[in-house]
């Protein structure tokens, strides 16, 4: 059957997004896409980009999901898709308390029919405890033996956290070292949030991607907080952690906070080969660097970049709302990564890179079953 695209417009502007999404899951065995992402994209693209998308099985490693729908297990479904949950333990408290958000993903991990896979966290808050790495480290092989498949640390390393003398902990710090150890002696991987982006310590620069979250979020904007650490030195503090640790797996979150210049990340993987990165929320960031050299970067380090979208499904929030930014997420990311057309973004002229196949399947789906095991494609 042959969608009418121009039927759906209209659908949509009189229904509303949750009706038609319904009878989209049933017609045509996917989510229908919301009428803005119609707009942006070719008028008989959107069901190709989630088809091409969903071809290759893929894996999304960086989402934050804390809310059970069995809308959203029949998304995944329908997309093919599996997902890497990822908790977070943050002292403002954005997910809840840390059991209950661990709780609540385990919750969504379970109702997903084997879609998702759980990453877990400790509280670094304890680290001055006297017997803070051994009862991590139990904390964690309860978890493991649950069916985690990795552990996250956050930017509050490197950026927050201090001793008790008031010296920031780094990423690299002898505390965390036996938890890195028996991580890696779990063959279970480390996701490292480490670092913001550049733009963290800058002025504030309506065009940056990031200029409305510091602008919502100015306890993390350290350009209001000169005293604390500069992204240098937190980078620094990682590559060592991956020099000291070289059996331990490590994907830096957030294109390992070296957003800006892929040179940069390409440095690290010559230097360090127990080291990947995911896409998590800076995809923007590729689309503005020069389209020849990021695809001459994707290319040569293939195996080294997993994708991820950093998407949330937070307990308060719409299940339509949440349903449509995934679908209109996935399909921009796979415009950009697998086409060569030419879109608007953000203000921005954007020319896909049109990656290979073969490119592409190691990105979406390859990469994160060899970096993260346990992270493998159970859609059939």
């Amino acid at each position: 059957m042959r969608v009418d695209f121009k039927k759906v417009l209209v659908l949509l502007l009189a229904a509303g997004i949750a009706t038609v999404a319904a009878t989209y899951v049933h017609s045509f065995g996917f989510l229908a896409l919301h009428a803005a992402t119609l707009e942006a994209l070719r008028p008989d693209s959107p069901r190709d980009l989630l088809q091409a998308f969903a071809a290759l099985e893929p894996i999304d490693t960086h989402v934050h999901a804390f809310k059970t729908d069995p809308q959203f297990s029949d998304l995944m479904t329908h997309l093919r898709l599996n997902v890497l949950d990822i908790c977070v333990a943050d002292n403002h408290g954005i997910y809840g308390q840390l059991d209950t958000e661990i709780a609540r993903a385990k919750g969504f991990v379970q109702a997903s029919q084997n879609h998702a896979r759980l990453c877990v966290t400790f509280d670094p808050f304890d680290l001055s405890r006297t017997d803070f790495a051994r009862k991590t480290i139990e904390q964690l092989r309860r978890e493991f033996a649950q069916g985690a498949v990795a552990v996250k640390i956050w930017k509050n390393i490197g950026m927050e956290l201090k001793t008790p003398d008031g010296k920031y902990v780094m990423p690299d710090d002898p505390a965390l070292e036996p938890i890195y150890r028996a991580i890696a002696g779990d063959n279970k991987t480390l996701v490292a949030h480490l670092a913001e982006p550049s733009s963290c310590w800058q002025p504030p620069n309506p065009d940056s991607p990031d200029y409305d979250y510091y602008k919502e979020n100015p306890q993390w904007y350290m350009y209001l907080h000169p005293d604390h650490p500069r992204k240098e030195v937190i980078l620094a503090a990682r590559d060592h952690l991956l020099a000291e640790n070289p059996k331990l797996r490590v994907v830096g979150a957030h294109l390992g906070s070296m957003e800006t210049d892929v040179d940069e990340i390409a440095k690290r993987f010559d230097r360090y080969p127990n080291f990947a990165v995911d896409t998590a929320a800076r995809i923007e960031y590729l689309m503005i660097q020069p389209r020849e050299k990021v695809r001459n970067f994707l290319i040569k380090y293939q195996t080294r970049v997993l994708y991820g979208t950093d998407l949330e499904f937070l307990p308060d929030e719409s299940t339509a709302d949440a349903l449509k930014e995934w679908q209109e997420t996935y399909a921009r990311d796979w415009r950009f990564l697998a086409t060569n057309d030419t879109f608007q973004y953000n203000g921005r002229q954007v020319h896909g890179l049109g990656l290979s196949e073969t490119v592409l399947r190691r990105i979406y789906h390859d990469n994160a079953v060899q970096w993260i095991p346990g992270m493998s494609s159970s859609s059939k």
